[in-house]
């Protein structure tokens, strides 16, 4: 690297509990490299100035968190296919001139997750059911659907959000009632949650899993508790399981790549970092 001090950080409304700053800053020190970066709270009215600001001050990027995951899509110069799909960005890289990439990196964070757990993993051994139809769901319906999935099942509470995924995605997508969960873990080759439920201050997961079993691969994006609810009825059933502090984790390294000029690596040292 050269003597130059990079700067990137995370920009939200609320922006306090992220924990991207530990994330990226235990690579920044573990690598020796130039640099900060800093939670930067921004409220939506002041999003496009500060966007325009951040280039000048000396920023190489920022990541994207509630609630400007969308609207950062209006205000970038360039938008790349996967941030266009999904219809939302996390990171944002500064190019020269104050110009503005948006990406999208959650599917990728997702993906690799599931790799790094279980080695030779790809969406398409078999069907996936999503739990959800947020945010989060279509980044990772999009991720199963690129990495090959042969459908991904969608169910959630308001019918109506879910059967939004199938008119955006498209055939390979289909919808299912929340009630009818019990009777499709069993032909599932992934269960994905991708709602708040058993999150810690959230209500919990109360599914029917008596159908789930082996090899079904479960995980959660929630990492807060860890191991959530869902995991353990899941891995108690003889299921491999994965928990969603990863997600986040690998989702960080694109963005981090390009704004310091490095490539990280998600180990037991970073999980530890951050959980601490």
């Amino acid at each position: 690297m050269t003597n130059k001090i990079r700067l990137a950080g995370v920009i939200g409304d609320p922006i306090a509990h992220s924990r991207s700053p530990k994330l990226h800053g235990h690579w920044i020190q573990r690598y020796g490299l130039s640099g900060y970066y800093i939670p930067i709270h921004v409220r939506h009215d002041d999003l496009a100035q500060v966007l325009r600001t951040l280039p000048k001050m000396g920023f190489s990027g920022v990541n994207v968190t509630i609630p400007h995951k969308e609207y950062v899509l209006q205000l970038a110069d360039t938008v790349t296919d996967r941030a266009a799909l999904i219809g939302a960005a996390n990171t944002l890289t500064f190019t020269g001139a104050g110009m503005i990439q948006a990406d999208n990196t959650d599917g990728i964070g997702f993906l690799a997750n599931i790799r790094q757990a279980i080695s030779g993993w790809r969406a398409s051994r078999g069907p996936a059911l999503v739990l959800g139809a947020g945010g989060a769901a279509k980044a990772i319906v999009s991720a199963l659907l690129s990495d090959g999935a042969p459908q991904v099942t969608v169910v959630n509470r308001t019918r109506a959000r879910a059967e939004a995924l199938k008119d955006h995605f498209g055939a390979r997508v289909v919808v299912q009632d929340w009630t009818q969960i019990p009777n499709l873990v069993g032909s599932s080759a992934l269960l994905v949650n991708t709602t708040s439920l058993g999150m810690e201050g959230q209500m919990p997961l109360a599914l029917d899993l008596s159908r789930l079993h082996p090899p079904t691969v479960v995980t959660d994006i929630v990492y807060t508790p860890l191991q959530t609810q869902f995991l353990c009825d899941a891995a108690a059933k003889g299921c491999p399981t994965v928990d969603g502090l990863g997600m986040l984790l690998h989702q960080a390294v694109p963005g981090f790549e390009r704004w310091f000029s490095y490539t990280p690596e998600v180990d037991d040292e970073l999980r530890q970092a951050v959980l601490s």
